[in-house]
Protein backbone atom coordinates (compact mmCIF):
# COMPACT_ATOMS: atom_id res chain seq x y z
CA UNK A 1 0.00 0.00 0.00
CA UNK A 2 1.28 3.29 -0.96
CA UNK A 3 2.06 6.51 1.45
CA UNK A 4 -0.56 8.31 -0.69
CA UNK A 5 -3.30 5.55 0.05
CA UNK A 6 -2.79 5.25 3.78
CA UNK A 7 -2.90 9.06 4.06
CA UNK A 8 -6.25 9.07 2.18
CA UNK A 9 -7.35 6.16 4.50
CA UNK A 10 -6.36 7.70 7.61
CA UNK A 11 -8.50 11.15 6.44
CA UNK A 12 -11.38 8.90 5.58
CA UNK A 13 -11.43 6.64 8.90
CA UNK A 14 -11.12 10.43 10.57
CA UNK A 15 -14.11 11.89 8.82
CA UNK A 16 -15.90 8.64 10.12
CA UNK A 17 -15.12 9.47 13.60
CA UNK A 18 -16.22 13.53 13.16
CA UNK A 19 -19.60 12.40 11.44
CA UNK A 20 -19.91 10.00 14.13
CA UNK A 21 -19.53 12.58 16.82
CA UNK A 22 -21.12 15.27 15.11
CA UNK A 23 -24.49 13.07 14.91
CA UNK A 24 -23.97 12.11 19.18
CA UNK A 25 -24.02 15.94 19.80
CA UNK A 26 -27.02 16.47 17.59
CA UNK A 27 -29.21 14.43 19.17
CA UNK A 28 -27.09 15.23 22.92
CA UNK A 29 -27.27 19.10 22.66
CA UNK A 30 -29.94 21.76 22.41
CA UNK A 31 -32.22 23.44 24.25
CA UNK A 32 -32.39 20.63 26.43
CA UNK A 33 -29.03 19.24 27.72
CA UNK A 34 -29.35 15.42 27.48
CA UNK A 35 -26.19 13.05 28.55
CA UNK A 36 -25.03 10.74 26.08
CA UNK A 37 -26.19 7.86 27.96
CA UNK A 38 -29.23 8.55 27.61
CA UNK A 39 -29.18 9.20 24.38
CA UNK A 40 -28.21 5.46 23.57
CA UNK A 41 -30.76 4.13 25.79
CA UNK A 42 -33.54 6.14 24.05
CA UNK A 43 -32.42 4.78 20.71
CA UNK A 44 -31.69 0.94 21.98
CA UNK A 45 -34.03 0.40 24.51
CA UNK A 46 -36.93 3.16 23.96
CA UNK A 47 -38.30 4.96 26.95
CA UNK A 48 -41.47 6.91 27.90
CA UNK A 49 -39.39 9.69 29.53
CA UNK A 50 -39.50 13.32 28.49
CA UNK A 51 -35.97 12.75 27.31
CA UNK A 52 -36.44 9.97 24.82
CA UNK A 53 -39.43 11.34 23.49
CA UNK A 54 -37.23 14.58 22.62
CA UNK A 55 -34.41 11.97 20.91
CA UNK A 56 -36.90 9.96 19.43
CA UNK A 57 -39.29 12.52 18.31
CA UNK A 58 -37.50 15.44 17.95
CA UNK A 59 -33.55 15.07 17.56
CA UNK A 60 -33.78 11.60 15.00
CA UNK A 61 -35.85 13.00 12.49
CA UNK A 62 -33.22 16.32 12.33
CA UNK A 63 -30.06 14.25 12.88
CA UNK A 64 -31.12 12.19 9.64
CA UNK A 65 -32.41 15.53 8.07
CA UNK A 66 -28.78 17.06 8.73
CA UNK A 67 -26.85 13.54 7.05
CA UNK A 68 -29.07 13.99 3.99
CA UNK A 69 -28.38 17.51 3.23
CA UNK A 70 -24.96 17.98 3.94
CA UNK A 71 -24.18 14.84 2.04
CA UNK A 72 -25.99 16.06 -1.10
CA UNK A 73 -24.73 19.32 -0.65
CA UNK A 74 -20.74 18.14 -0.34
CA UNK A 75 -21.20 15.13 -3.38
CA UNK A 76 -22.96 17.58 -5.44
CA UNK A 77 -20.57 20.37 -4.97
CA UNK A 78 -17.42 17.89 -5.94
CA UNK A 79 -19.23 17.35 -9.67
CA UNK A 80 -20.37 20.59 -10.03
CA UNK A 81 -16.41 21.81 -9.41
CA UNK A 82 -15.51 18.92 -11.23
CA UNK A 83 -17.97 19.22 -14.65
CA UNK A 84 -17.43 22.78 -14.99
CA UNK A 85 -13.61 22.76 -14.43
CA UNK A 86 -14.68 26.22 -12.03
CA UNK A 87 -13.17 26.25 -8.25
CA UNK A 88 -16.17 28.23 -7.22
CA UNK A 89 -18.41 26.37 -8.72
CA UNK A 90 -21.48 24.93 -6.26
CA UNK A 91 -24.10 23.18 -5.94
CA UNK A 92 -26.54 26.05 -7.43
CA UNK A 93 -24.85 26.64 -10.45
CA UNK A 94 -27.50 25.88 -12.93
CA UNK A 95 -30.15 27.47 -11.00
CA UNK A 96 -31.31 24.72 -8.67
CA UNK A 97 -31.58 26.57 -5.65
CA UNK A 98 -33.38 29.38 -7.27
CA UNK A 99 -35.53 27.07 -9.30
CA UNK A 100 -36.67 25.41 -6.35
CA UNK A 101 -37.31 28.33 -4.67
CA UNK A 102 -39.80 29.34 -6.93
CA UNK A 103 -41.49 25.89 -6.76
CA UNK A 104 -42.02 26.66 -2.97
CA UNK A 105 -43.02 30.14 -3.58
CA UNK A 106 -45.70 29.10 -6.45
CA UNK A 107 -46.95 26.28 -3.90
CA UNK A 108 -47.57 29.01 -1.45
CA UNK A 109 -48.90 31.72 -3.43
CA UNK A 110 -51.58 29.56 -5.79
CA UNK A 111 -51.87 26.27 -4.46
CA UNK A 112 -52.51 26.58 -0.41
CA UNK A 113 -49.71 24.15 0.49
CA UNK A 114 -48.14 25.24 3.56
CA UNK A 115 -46.24 22.66 5.25
CA UNK A 116 -42.48 22.04 4.75
CA UNK A 117 -43.80 18.00 3.18
CA UNK A 118 -46.21 19.39 1.02
CA UNK A 119 -42.92 22.44 -0.35
CA UNK A 120 -40.91 19.05 -1.13
CA UNK A 121 -42.64 17.95 -4.21
CA UNK A 122 -43.09 21.33 -5.62
CA UNK A 123 -39.21 22.44 -4.50
CA UNK A 124 -37.95 19.12 -6.38
CA UNK A 125 -39.37 19.46 -9.35
CA UNK A 126 -38.69 23.37 -9.90
CA UNK A 127 -35.07 22.42 -9.37
CA UNK A 128 -35.39 19.80 -12.09
CA UNK A 129 -37.20 22.40 -14.54
CA UNK A 130 -34.65 25.10 -13.81
CA UNK A 131 -31.62 23.00 -14.52
CA UNK A 132 -33.15 21.17 -17.42
CA UNK A 133 -33.30 24.74 -19.05
CA UNK A 134 -30.12 25.76 -18.09
CA UNK A 135 -28.45 23.19 -19.57
CA UNK A 136 -30.36 22.99 -22.95
CA UNK A 137 -29.45 26.88 -23.16
CA UNK A 138 -26.28 26.06 -22.66
CA UNK A 139 -26.13 22.88 -24.99
CA UNK A 140 -27.27 25.15 -27.91
CA UNK A 141 -24.98 26.20 -30.63
CA UNK A 142 -21.36 25.11 -31.56
CA UNK A 143 -19.63 23.19 -28.55
CA UNK A 144 -22.51 22.16 -26.94
CA UNK A 145 -22.54 22.35 -23.06
CA UNK A 146 -18.96 23.36 -21.99
CA UNK A 147 -18.35 24.50 -18.64
CA UNK A 148 -18.38 28.44 -19.69
CA UNK A 149 -21.41 28.23 -20.93
CA UNK A 150 -22.80 26.24 -17.85
CA UNK A 151 -21.65 28.57 -15.51
CA UNK A 152 -23.07 31.49 -17.91
CA UNK A 153 -26.49 29.73 -18.35
CA UNK A 154 -26.56 29.24 -14.69
CA UNK A 155 -26.25 32.40 -13.78
CA UNK A 156 -28.81 33.84 -16.48
CA UNK A 157 -31.61 31.46 -14.84
CA UNK A 158 -30.65 32.09 -11.46
CA UNK A 159 -31.27 35.99 -11.69
CA UNK A 160 -34.40 35.10 -13.72
CA UNK A 161 -35.89 32.93 -11.49
CA UNK A 162 -34.76 35.29 -8.45
CA UNK A 163 -36.59 38.25 -10.16
CA UNK A 164 -39.71 35.89 -10.65
CA UNK A 165 -39.77 34.74 -7.01
CA UNK A 166 -39.07 38.99 -5.83
CA UNK A 167 -42.17 39.91 -8.16
CA UNK A 168 -44.67 36.80 -6.33
CA UNK A 169 -43.56 37.64 -2.73
CA UNK A 170 -43.59 41.35 -3.07
CA UNK A 171 -47.28 40.75 -4.35
CA UNK A 172 -48.37 38.44 -1.85
CA UNK A 173 -48.15 39.28 1.84
CA UNK A 174 -48.70 35.99 3.09
CA UNK A 175 -46.85 33.88 0.31
CA UNK A 176 -43.82 36.13 1.81
CA UNK A 177 -44.31 35.51 5.85
CA UNK A 178 -43.83 31.96 4.46
CA UNK A 179 -41.57 31.84 2.30
CA UNK A 180 -38.96 33.73 4.14
CA UNK A 181 -39.13 30.92 6.57
CA UNK A 182 -38.27 28.03 4.51
CA UNK A 183 -35.78 30.39 2.47
CA UNK A 184 -33.30 31.09 5.04
CA UNK A 185 -32.66 27.55 4.95
CA UNK A 186 -32.66 24.59 8.33
CA UNK A 187 -33.38 21.20 8.98
CA UNK A 188 -35.59 22.18 12.19
CA UNK A 189 -39.55 21.47 12.01
CA UNK A 190 -38.76 18.90 9.33
CA UNK A 191 -40.70 15.13 10.48
CA UNK A 192 -39.86 11.48 9.06
CA UNK A 193 -42.48 12.30 6.22
CA UNK A 194 -40.03 14.28 4.79
CA UNK A 195 -36.75 11.73 4.89
CA UNK A 196 -39.62 9.30 3.52
CA UNK A 197 -40.54 11.50 1.04
CA UNK A 198 -36.80 12.01 -0.53
CA UNK A 199 -34.27 9.45 0.23
CA UNK A 200 -35.32 7.66 -2.61
CA UNK A 201 -33.83 10.36 -4.73
CA UNK A 202 -31.17 10.79 -2.87
CA UNK A 203 -29.74 7.12 -3.71
CA UNK A 204 -30.67 7.44 -7.07
CA UNK A 205 -28.26 10.78 -6.95
CA UNK A 206 -25.50 8.85 -5.25
CA UNK A 207 -25.86 6.31 -8.04
CA UNK A 208 -25.57 8.50 -11.09
CA UNK A 209 -22.42 10.05 -9.46
CA UNK A 210 -20.52 6.32 -8.25
CA UNK A 211 -21.36 5.99 -12.25
CA UNK A 212 -19.87 9.23 -13.28
CA UNK A 213 -17.16 9.27 -10.68
CA UNK A 214 -14.12 7.86 -13.21
CA UNK A 215 -15.10 10.28 -15.86
CA UNK A 216 -14.96 13.43 -13.82
CA UNK A 217 -11.11 12.96 -13.41
CA UNK A 218 -10.62 12.25 -16.86
CA UNK A 219 -12.42 15.78 -17.67
CA UNK A 220 -10.40 17.56 -15.02
CA UNK A 221 -7.16 16.93 -17.36
CA UNK A 222 -9.49 19.05 -20.57
CA UNK A 223 -12.06 17.86 -22.89
CA UNK A 224 -10.01 17.05 -25.55
CA UNK A 225 -7.56 14.38 -23.35
CA UNK A 226 -10.86 13.05 -22.32
CA UNK A 227 -11.78 11.75 -25.33
CA UNK A 228 -8.44 10.67 -25.91
CA UNK A 229 -8.62 8.62 -23.12
CA UNK A 230 -11.84 6.73 -24.71
CA UNK A 231 -14.39 9.41 -22.17
CA UNK A 232 -17.79 10.38 -23.83
CA UNK A 233 -17.04 13.73 -22.72
CA UNK A 234 -20.74 15.54 -23.38
CA UNK A 235 -22.14 12.00 -22.03
CA UNK A 236 -20.15 12.56 -19.10
CA UNK A 237 -21.03 16.36 -18.07
CA UNK A 238 -24.79 15.33 -18.82
CA UNK A 239 -24.40 12.48 -16.44
CA UNK A 240 -22.34 14.45 -13.44
CA UNK A 241 -25.39 17.65 -14.43
CA UNK A 242 -27.76 15.26 -13.56
CA UNK A 243 -26.72 13.85 -10.49
CA UNK A 244 -25.68 17.04 -9.12
CA UNK A 245 -28.96 18.59 -9.54
CA UNK A 246 -31.01 15.73 -8.15
CA UNK A 247 -28.77 15.70 -5.02
CA UNK A 248 -29.02 19.60 -5.02
CA UNK A 249 -32.97 19.39 -5.43
CA UNK A 250 -33.24 16.81 -2.37
CA UNK A 251 -31.08 19.26 0.27
CA UNK A 252 -32.70 22.44 -1.04
CA UNK A 253 -36.11 20.41 -1.18
CA UNK A 254 -35.92 19.44 2.86
CA UNK A 255 -33.70 21.97 4.49
CA UNK A 256 -34.20 25.23 1.95
CA UNK A 257 -31.11 26.43 0.31
CA UNK A 258 -28.09 26.20 2.98
CA UNK A 259 -24.69 28.10 0.99
CA UNK A 260 -21.30 27.44 1.39
CA UNK A 261 -21.06 23.81 2.52
CA UNK A 262 -20.96 22.68 -1.15
CA UNK A 263 -18.55 25.24 -2.49
CA UNK A 264 -15.87 24.34 0.68
CA UNK A 265 -16.51 21.14 1.65
CA UNK A 266 -14.82 19.69 -1.80
CA UNK A 267 -12.01 22.29 -1.26
CA UNK A 268 -10.92 20.85 2.14
CA UNK A 269 -11.27 16.85 1.02
CA UNK A 270 -8.94 17.95 -2.44
CA UNK A 271 -6.92 19.14 -0.01
CA UNK A 272 -6.65 16.04 2.51
CA UNK A 273 -6.58 13.79 -0.11
CA UNK A 274 -5.63 14.45 -3.20
CA UNK A 275 -7.55 15.67 -6.37
CA UNK A 276 -8.63 11.89 -7.48
CA UNK A 277 -12.67 12.28 -7.45
CA UNK A 278 -13.57 8.90 -6.04
CA UNK A 279 -11.33 9.84 -2.73
CA UNK A 280 -12.63 13.27 -3.06
CA UNK A 281 -16.19 12.38 -3.21
CA UNK A 282 -16.14 9.54 -0.17
CA UNK A 283 -14.49 12.00 2.05
CA UNK A 284 -16.76 14.94 1.32
CA UNK A 285 -19.83 12.30 1.57
CA UNK A 286 -18.53 12.48 5.10
CA UNK A 287 -17.44 16.07 6.22
CA UNK A 288 -20.92 17.63 4.44
CA UNK A 289 -23.11 16.22 7.03
CA UNK A 290 -20.46 16.76 9.83
CA UNK A 291 -20.48 20.89 8.53
CA UNK A 292 -24.26 20.81 8.77
CA UNK A 293 -24.80 18.76 11.79
CA UNK A 294 -21.72 20.96 14.08
CA UNK A 295 -23.52 23.83 12.50
CA UNK A 296 -26.87 23.18 13.58
CA UNK A 297 -25.64 22.40 16.97
CA UNK A 298 -23.66 25.67 17.73
CA UNK A 299 -26.66 27.85 16.35
CA UNK A 300 -29.03 25.93 19.10
CA UNK A 301 -26.12 26.35 22.04
CA UNK A 302 -24.69 29.42 21.47
CA UNK A 303 -27.29 31.77 20.97
CA UNK A 304 -29.75 29.76 23.78
CA UNK A 305 -33.06 29.63 24.45
CA UNK A 306 -33.33 30.86 20.63
CA UNK A 307 -32.46 28.68 17.64
CA UNK A 308 -30.32 30.13 14.62
CA UNK A 309 -31.12 28.14 11.20
CA UNK A 310 -28.43 25.94 10.04
CA UNK A 311 -27.78 28.44 7.04
CA UNK A 312 -27.00 31.39 8.54
CA UNK A 313 -24.19 29.56 10.58
CA UNK A 314 -22.51 28.00 7.66
CA UNK A 315 -22.58 31.07 6.15
CA UNK A 316 -20.77 32.47 9.11
CA UNK A 317 -18.36 29.71 9.37
CA UNK A 318 -17.92 29.64 5.41
CA UNK A 319 -17.30 33.70 4.71
CA UNK A 320 -13.77 33.09 6.44
CA UNK A 321 -13.09 30.23 4.01
CA UNK A 322 -14.06 32.01 0.99
CA UNK A 323 -12.00 34.79 2.03
CA UNK A 324 -8.67 32.90 2.80
CA UNK A 325 -9.83 30.59 -0.63
CA UNK A 326 -9.55 34.11 -2.74
CA UNK A 327 -6.44 34.94 -1.10
CA UNK A 328 -5.13 31.90 -1.58
CA UNK A 329 -5.79 31.51 -5.45
CA UNK A 330 -4.60 35.42 -5.86
CA UNK A 331 -1.22 34.74 -4.29
CA UNK A 332 -0.74 31.42 -6.25
CA UNK A 333 -1.81 33.46 -9.67
CA UNK A 334 0.69 36.06 -8.51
Amino acid sequence: MSRATRRRLAWTVTGMLLLSLAVVLSLALGSRQIPPGEVFDALLHGGTGDNAQVVRTLRVPRTVIGVMVGLALAVAGVVMQGITRNPIAEPGVLGVSQGASLGVVCAIAFLGVHTPAGYVWFAFAGAGIAAVAAYAVAGSGRGGASPVKLALAGAAMNAFIASVVSAIVTTDARALDEFRFWDVGSIGGRDGAVVAQTWPFLLVGLVLVAVAARGLDALALGDDVARGLGHRVALTRALGALAATVLTGVAVAVAGPIAFVGLAVPHIARALVGADHRWALALSALLGPTVILVSDVLGRVVFAPSEVPVAVMTALLGVPFLVALVRRKATVAA
